[in-house]
C-alpha cells in the first residue's frame, strides 16, 4: 500500500507557484452570472446579468419613456390648435405649430439615443450569456458529455440564448412603451373624464386575453425549442459522421431522418402560429374598439356641445397611440413564453455540476517526479458498468510500462483516471505520494500528457495545433517535437508547411499523420508523465519503428504508460502489465511473460489475429 500524503497549502514550499501555460484572455468576463437558486423563477435568476448593465439599460428605458411622454403631448397640442383654428379670435396657430415641431424633434433625438443604447445592451447581454454558457460547459466533466448530444448543446448555446437575450434586452423598453397608456390616460383625464373612461374601457379585456394567450404559448414554445435542437442534432451528427454516412450509402436514410425532425418542428411552429392567430388579433384590436367607442360617444358629446371638435380629435389620436403598445404587448407575451422555455433548457445545463473538480484546499503540483501508483482502484462508469476491480499498478519515475489486455479489459480507463477525466469509485490514484484528488486539475493535467488513439485536431494551422498546450513554444521546440514524432517530413511536404491549415478534425490528413501530430503536440508540452493510448495504431510498421527510435531517448526521461497492442509498441516498455477483468494479473518483461504467463501469449495472439 502506498502512503498517501494529504497535500496542504505550503507543504512543498516551491520557489514559485505553478502557472498554467495558456494565453491570457483578451476578453472581459461577465460581471455577474445566473443565480444558482433553482427555486427562483427564470427571470429572477437572470436578473444579476441584467443588473450588471443596469446603467446603460436604464438610460435606454428612460430615453424611450421620455420620448413617449413627448409624443403624448402632441395630440393635446393638436386638439388645441384645431379649436383655435375653428375660433380665430382665440389666438394664433404659429405658437402651437412651433410646440408640436419641438416635441417631434425632441422625440426623434431621444428615440435615436435609446435605440442605439438598446442595441449595445442587447449585444452585451448576448456576450455575457454565451460566455457564461461556454465557461460552464468547459468545467463540466466527461460523464456529462457521455450522455448529452452535441446538437442539443449547440442549440441551447445559440437559438435558446438568443431567445433569452431578446427578451431581457427588449422587454424593459416594450414595457416603457406600454406605459404610454398610463400617461395617455392621465392626459385624457385632464381633458374629459367620461370620455377618458370610455376610451380605456376595452383595456382590461385586452389584458385578460393576453394572459390567456401566454398560458397557451408556453408549452408550445418549449416544444419548438426542443424540436429545433433535434434538427441541430441530426445535422451535427451527419456533418461529423459524413464519412460513415457515405461509406454505407445512407444519404437517403439520413435525409429522411432530417425531414422527419423538420416536419415535427414545422408542426410545432404551425401550432404556435395558430395560437397567435387566434389570440393576437383580439389583443391588438381592443384599442380600435376603444377608438370606435370614442368616436361614438365623443360625437354625441360634440353634438350636444359637451365637447369640442379638438377634444374629439385629441382623443382619437390618443387611442391611435395605444395601438402600437398593445401590438407590442402581444409580441412581448410571445417573446416571454419562448424566453421562459429557452431559459429552462439553458438552466438544465447550467444547473449541472461537474463530477470532477478541485477539492477545497487542493494545491498545485508544481514539479512532478513521475512516481505513479494505482492503489486498489475500483471504477464504474455513471451507467453502472464496472470496469476496474482492485486495480493495482506502480510506475516508478522514468519507467515505461505497457498495459496489455483484451478489448474491454479497462486499459484506456486506467489512462483516463490518471488525468482525472473521471474519479475513482474506490481506492486511489497517487502521483508522487499524493492522491490526485488533492491536486488542482490544471497542475495535474499540465504534468500528465495524454495521446489518445483517436486524435483530434483543430481547424487551425499545424503549427498552432502543435503549440496548443504550450502557446509560447518556439519554432525550434515545435520542429524538434514533430521530428521526434516522425511528422516533420510530411509537414514540410505540405503546400504551406507548418502554416498549413488542416480541415475540421484534421480530416485533410491521414489517420497516421493525425496521430503523429497528436504525439508531437504532447511532446511540445514536454510532460514528466506521458500516456500513449494506442497512439500509433493508425501508423504503418515502418514509420512506427522510426517514431519508436526517436521516442526511446525521450521516454527514458519521463514516466510513461503505454496502452499497447502491437509487439513493436510493447518493445518500448521496461515492464509489461497484463490486465484481465479490470485488474493486473501478471507483470514482468515481455520475455518473462511469454515464458511464464500463457494468458499473455493468448492476448497477443488474439490481437495479431484481429489485425491480420
Amino acid at each position: 500500500m502506498t502512503t498517501i500524503v494529504p497535500l496542504r497549502p505550503g507543504d512543498e514550499a516551491p520557489e514559485s507557484p505553478f502557472v498554467p501555460l495558456a494565453e491570457a484572455s483578451r476578453y472581459r468576463s461577465p460581471r455577474a452570472t445566473i443565480d444558482p437558486d433553482q427555486t427562483k423563477s427564470w427571470l429572477v435568476r437572470a436578473m444579476p446579468v441584467v443588473k450588471a448593465h443596469r446603467f446603460i439599460l436604464g438610460t435606454c428605458v428612460v430615453g424611450t419613456f421620455l420620448a413617449l411622454v413627448l409624443q403624448v403631448q402632441i395630440p393635446k397640442m393638436l386638439g388645441r390648435a384645431i379649436d383655435v383654428a375653428l375660433d380665430g379670435r382665440r389666438g394664433s396657430l404659429g405658437h402651437y405649430v412651433a410646440i408640436i415641431v419641438a416635441l417631434a424633434v425632441g422625440r426623434w433625438i431621444l428615440n435615436m439615443i435609446s435605440r442605439y443604447l438598446l442595441q449595445i445592451t442587447a449585444f452585451r447581454l448576448e456576450y455575457d450569456l454565451r460566455h457564461i454558457m461556454y465557461e460552464h460547459l468547459s468545467r463540466l466533466s466527461f460523464s456529462f458529455y457521455d450522455r448529452v448530444q452535441s446538437g442539443q448543446l449547440i442549440s441551447r448555446a445559440n437559438s435558446d440564448i438568443r431567445s433569452v437575450q431578446m427578451y431581457l434586452a427588449f422587454a424593459p423598453t416594450i414595457l416603457a412603451q406600454c406605459a404610454v397608456a398610463v400617461v395617455a390616460f392621465a392626459e385624457m383625464l385632464t381633458i374629459n373624464v367620461p370620455l377618458a373612461i370610455v376610451a380605456m374601457s376595452t383595456m382590461p379585456i385586452a389584458f385578460i386575453v393576453a394572459v390567456k394567450m401566454r398560458e397557451r404559448l408556453f408549452p408550445m414554445s418549449w416544444l419548438i425549442q426542443s424540436r429545433l435542437a433535434e434538427v441541430a442534432t441530426v445535422v451535427d451528427e451527419n456533418i461529423n459522421g459524413v464519412r460513415v454516412v457515405k461509406a454505407f450509402a445512407a444519404e437517403e436514410r439520413q435525409l429522411k431522418l432530417l425531414a422527419a425532425a423538420s416536419r415535427r418542428t414545422e408542426w410545432a411552429n404551425a401550432e404556435d402560429a395558430n395560437i397567435r392567430a387566434r389570440w393576437s388579433p383580439a389583443v391588438e384590436n381592443m384599442p380600435r374598439l376603444g377608438q370606435a367607442l370614442v368616436l361614438l360617444y365623443g360625437g354625441w358629446l360634440a353634438v350636444h356641445d359637451h365637447a369640442s371638435v379638438g377634444t374629439i380629435v385629441s382623443f382619437n389620436a390618443y387611442v391611435l397611440l395605444l395601438q402600437p403598445p398593445f401590438r407590442l404587448l402581444g409580441q412581448l407575451m410571445m417573446m416571454g413564453q419562448r424566453a421562459k422555455a429557452s431559459a429552462g433548457r439553458i438552466y438544465e445545463v447550467l444547473d449541472e455540476q461537474p463530477d470532477v473538480f478541485d477539492r477545497p484546499g487542493a494545491v498545485d503540483l508544481v514539479t512532478a517526479k513521475g512516481d505513479v501508483h494505482f492503489d486498489g482502484v475500483d471504477f464504474a462508469y455513471p451507467n453502472g458498468t464496472q470496469v476496474l476491480r482492485g486495480f493495482d499498478l506502480r510506475l516508478r519515475p522514468g519507467e515505461t510500462v505497457a498495459l496489455v489486455g483484451r478489448t474491454g479489459s479497462g486499459k484506456s480507463t486506467v489512462a483516463r483516471l490518471l488525468g482525472r477525466s473521471y474519479d475513482v469509485t474506490g481506492g486511489a490514484v497517487v502521483v508522487d505520494g499524493h492522491d490526485v484528488r488533492d491536486l488542482t486539475l490544471a497542475s495535474l493535467r499540465h504534468h500528465v500528457g495524454m495521446v489518445a488513439d483517436e486524435p483530434f485536431l483543430f481547424s487551425i494551422s499545424i503549427r498552432d495545433n502543435l503549440a496548443y498546450g504550450r502557446p509560447d513554444a518556439t519554432d525550434e521546440d515545435i520542429v524538434a517535437a514533430a521530428t521526434a514524432a516522425g511528422a516533420d517530413g510530411f509537414i514540410r511536404a505540405l503546400p504551406e508547411g507548418y502554416d498549413t491549415v488542416v480541415g475540421e478534425r484534421g480530416y485533410t490528413l491521414s489517420g497516421g499523420q493525425r496521430q503523429r501530430i497528436s504525439i508531437a503536440r504532447t511532446l511540445v508540452l514536454n510532460p514528466p508523465i506521458l500516456v500513449l493510448d494506442d497512439a500509433t495504431s493508425a501508423i504503418d510498421v515502418q514509420v512506427e519503428q522510426q517514431i519508436h527510435e526517436a521516442l526511446r531517448g525521450l521516454l527514458a526521461e519521463r514516466t510513461t504508460l503505454i496502452i499497447a497492442h502491437r509487439l513493436s509498441t510493447i518493445s518500448l516498455a521496461d515492464r509489461v502489465a497484463v490486465v484481465e477483468d479490470g485488474r493486473v494479473i501478471a507483470e514482468g518483461t515481455h520475455a518473462q511473460l511469454l515464458a511464464g504467463e500463457p494468458r499473455y501469449a493468448e492476448i497477443l495472439a488474439q490481437v495479431e489475429e484481429e489485425e491480420s
